[in-house]
């Protein structure tokens, strides 16, 4: 089983790719919405969501542990490495580096909370991969909120993402990068915003493909039908509703309300 989770919807873009990668492996997903966003949170708190959240699905069968939201992986996937040495973690990365290989104008924007942007993983990969390249930044203030209330293509949401990339595109952009598992969900009025000649980096697909590795290694390839449990520490419904919505499915879903180690 693998274990995935975010600080809220977010990780489901991470487990949509996981899914279908490896359509034959059991999932379990927690979104953490009691404590959404996480990126203004001091870098303690979101370890400590983290590790509850961490042991808990360890507790529950998983294997393999996805720390499907950036906030989290540039606050606590090092440390959780040293708390948990025998469990495999795949966390985010800002996916600066394919960016960076593959601009044409040398002007590449990622769009992160302000924790990954301050965290040392992406200051990092940025160092790593990104030089002689301009690499311009925005925490699209209030992004994620309107992602977790379902509205991916309205007003308030376009003008987030205007206010974001118009000056990246005024100073040559051609390539954006998506530095919070929110964002990918805003990707189609994204493009829309930037055009045609602007790529949109999602880097959910290269974390399914880290994840189908480290199963290979182990030899816990799974084999279908697979089980998908989504557990939220905020209020059913919504989360039902927007599993729905960005997944495609609800029904063959089980959901559950989750607190602390309880479940409700």
């Amino acid at each position: 089983m693998i274990g995935l989770f975010d600080s809220g919807v977010g990780g489901l873009s991470v487990l949509r790719a996981v899914r279908q990668r490896l359509p034959g492996q059991p999932l379990i997903y927690l979104g953490d919405q009691a404590h959404v966003p996480y990126g203004p949170r001091p870098l303690d708190e979101v370890r400590g969501f983290s590790e509850a959240i961490t042991r808990y699905l360890l507790g529950q069968g998983a294997q393999v542990i996805v720390v499907a939201c950036n906030t989290a992986s540039a606050a606590a996937l090092h440390w959780l490495r040293g708390q948990f040495p025998a469990v495999p973690f795949v966390g985010m990365e800002p996916a600066v580096k394919p960016a960076a290989e593959s601009t044409h104008s040398g002007v590449v924007g990622v769009l992160a909370t302000p924790a990954t942007f301050q965290g040392e993983l992406y200051a990092s990969v940025v160092e790593r991969f990104a030089r002689g390249v301009t690499v311009l930044q925005d925490t699209c203030p209030g992004l994620v909120g309107q992602i977790e209330a379902g509205d991916l293509d309205g007003p308030r949401t376009r003008a987030i993402l205007e206010a974001a990339l118009r000056p990246m595109l005024a100073r040559g952009m051609d390539t954006v990068v998506m530095g919070c598992t929110h964002y990918p969900f805003v990707i189609p009025l994204i493009e829309q915003i930037a055009g045609p000649g602007v790529r949109v980096i999602d880097p959910a697909p290269a974390v399914a493909r880290q994840v189908e590795r480290v199963l290979a290694a182990r030899g816990l390839a799974g084999t279908p039908p697979a089980v998908l449990r989504c557990l939220t520490s905020g209020p059913l419904p919504p989360f039902r509703a927007m599993l729905a919505r960005l997944l495609g499915e609800a029904g063959s879903v089980e959901v559950v309300r989750w607190r602390g180690q309880a479940l409700e």
